[in-house]
């Protein structure tokens, strides 16, 4: 899938959490992350920690690849 914006990772993020069965409150719990970051996250928030953001996506079982617009890769 492609992003074009915070709104579009955010509910990528909020689907894939859903898909798993997990709520806001046991991934808090499980990161240590405020349920606030992980909504505002899920909502688009463009504000997000970079570094909190890539975590959680990995946790989820989500990569995360940047290329050139394009690219074969």
């Amino acid at each position: 899938m492609n992003i074009y914006n915070t709104k579009d990772f955010g509910t990528l993020i909020r689907k894939r959490r859903k898909e798993l069965g997990y709520t806001q409150r046991y991934i808090s719990e499980f990161t240590g992350f405020s349920i606030s970051f992980i909504s505002d996250l899920e909502n688009g928030k463009s504000t997000a920690e970079l570094g909190k953001t890539i975590y959680l996506a990995n946790m989820l079982g989500l990569d995360i690849a940047v290329n050139e617009r394009g690219s074969k890769w």
